[in-house]
């Protein structure tokens, strides 16, 4: 360090007498020589002391340092925490559809999930990543759907009714996540209507009574479990409307209610309850209608390429003092055609009502076939007789492409599909034929309407998470009451893009 703090000293010397290097320049006085002496004698101490300190510090932060680990011969290697390169994956229910999000994982999934060899923290479902802790205890998940629809109709006698229209099916965004193997949450707001609407909102426990019978409990803003497609998510069904099953033997409040829905799963089937009141509305000025609901499916036939599917359910509902409003307008030859619509008249003074309905199907191999029926009852004030409504549908579809359909042995309903040879890995994808005719009958009022629609269709699923829908519909309608009343018949086109993460 002696040279080094020399040169510091000869520098500081050169900066502080510029006049030294200066040609012409008066010659100094003993005093102004003394003077200048001394301050480079202070630089050059100052100088000394801020190098000593940092000498100092320097020995001091490698005293501190810990050694380095000295290997011993013949003792076992340390456990690492490094990630190997062994992709990650939750088990799916079936082996056709794609891997459940953590709010609808079984416990045994939740543990492998926990529990995980690879160390990895990353693992890739359906469209986006699920971030689990290193430790596994915490996972979450981004989720949503973007459902884009253009449908043209004709042939009507009625001008109105021959439109083209375009309309978001769905326009989510949400997260789901959970702690541990037991706790699990989703949230999820949907902006198709170009505004701000909560859809599902809930947390939820799950456990193990015994090997093979599981149970998990959701409180929260729920999505009925009721009816085969009314049970399907918007993003699975096989055509771009739920059957009228589904949007016409339901409970005034609609498809979701605040409330606690306990289900039990056992390896051939489910069973839930649910009891909720109004949805999220903002409203609490006079009391919620009230509704409770049940549904249990049952798989008496199950294998790997096959399943018998039998269903059942029904939910009664009690109606607030303002909800009493029972005028039905149902969709029946494509979703965004307003004009469109089976209806049952000016209806109010109602105080609850009754449905219950049936499901018969299953599949085997890519072939799959599902019928429907359910009958719903409106009480009514004033000893005036109930308002019943009658639906029912049969529906089909074939994969060409040999892939299963994908069918969720654990809920009853239908899901995202694992598509064998997705179009982004060089394959062809997976495409379906699909075909339906359902039946509505409100004509047990004076003013109510009938009507029946058959679907052609054709879907292709790019990979588990993307598709594209094409339907065809030849549609017949005798609404009693509206601006399009008597019979009238015509077709509607409709299409579909959407993707699902």
């Amino acid at each position: 360090m002696t040279p080094f703090r020399t040169g510091c000293a000869l520098v500081a010397l050169i900066i502080a007498t510029p006049a030294l290097a200066q040609t012409g320049a008066p010659a100094p006085s003993d005093a102004d020589l003394a003077a200048l002496v001394r301050a480079q004698a202070a630089e050059i101490a100052t100088l000394k002391s801020r190098l000593d300190r940092l000498e100092t510090n320097a020995v001091v932060a490698q005293a501190a340092a810990p050694a380095a680990p000295v290997q011993q011969t013949g003792a076992a290697p340390q456990p690492q925490l490094a990630q190997t390169g062994e992709p990650r994956r939750t088990v799916p229910f079936a082996p056709q559809l794609a891997p459940p999000g953590p709010a609808d994982r079984s416990v045994a999934q939740a543990v492998a999930a926990r529990d995980n060899p690879s160390g990895l923290t990353t693992e890739w479902g359906a469209g986006l990543p699920v971030f689990h802790s290193a430790d596994g205890v915490y996972t979450f998940k981004p989720r949503g759907r973007i459902l884009t629809d253009v449908s043209s109709s004709f042939g009507s006698k009625y001008d109105g009714r021959n439109i083209t229209t375009t309309g978001m099916r769905a326009l989510r965004l949400g997260l789901e996540g959970g702690v541990g193997t037991h706790f699990f949450y989703q949230f999820e707001s949907d902006f198709s209507e170009n505004e701000v609407d909560v859809v599902t909102a809930f947390v939820g426990w799950r456990n193990r009574i015994t090997p093979g019978l599981d149970y998990d409990v959701r409180a929260g803003h729920l999505f009925n479990d009721r009816s085969f497609e009314g049970s399907t998510g918007s993003d699975s069904t096989p055509f771009l409307e739920r059957t009228t099953v589904a949007t016409a033997i339901i409970p005034q409040r609609g498809f979701y209610g605040i409330g606690v829905m306990p289900r039990i799963f056992w390896k051939t089937g489910h069973a839930s309850v649910t009891v909720t009141g109004d949805r999220i509305d903002g409203t609490q000025t006079v009391g919620d209608s009230r509704t409770v609901l049940g549904r249990a499916h049952w798989n008496p036939i199950k294998s790997d390429t096959g399943v018998l599917h039998v269903g059942l359910w029904g939910f009664d509902e009690s109606l607030s003092s303002v909800a009493g409003t029972l005028t039905r307008n149902t969709v029946i030859g494509g979703r965004f055609n307003g004009a469109l619509r089976v209806s049952s008249g000016p209806l109010t003074g109602g105080t609850g009502t009754t449905g219950y309905g049936v499901e018969l199907g299953g599949y085997r191999g890519p072939l799959w076939v599902m019928g429907e029926a359910g009958q719903r009852n409106a009480r009514l004030d004033g000893g005036r007789p109930d308002f019943v409504s009658k639906a029912w549908s049969v529906s089909g579809g074939l994969f060409l492409t040999g892939d299963l359909p994908p069918y969720n042995p654990r809920l009853g309903s239908f899901g995202q599909p694992k598509v064998l040879k997705p179009t982004f890995d060089g394959g062809v994808g997976a495409i379906e034929l699909t075909a339906r005719y359902e039946s509505l009958d409100y004509s047990d009022l004076l003013t109510g309407g009938d009507g029946w629609a058959a679907t052609v269709g054709v879907n292709w699923y790019l990979n588990s998470f993307t598709r594209f829908q094409v339907n065809a519909i030849q549609w017949n309608t005798d609404n009693r009451a509206g601006d399009y009343v008597g019979n009238d018949s015509g077709q509607t086109v409709s299409a579909r893009v959407g993707v699902t993460f």
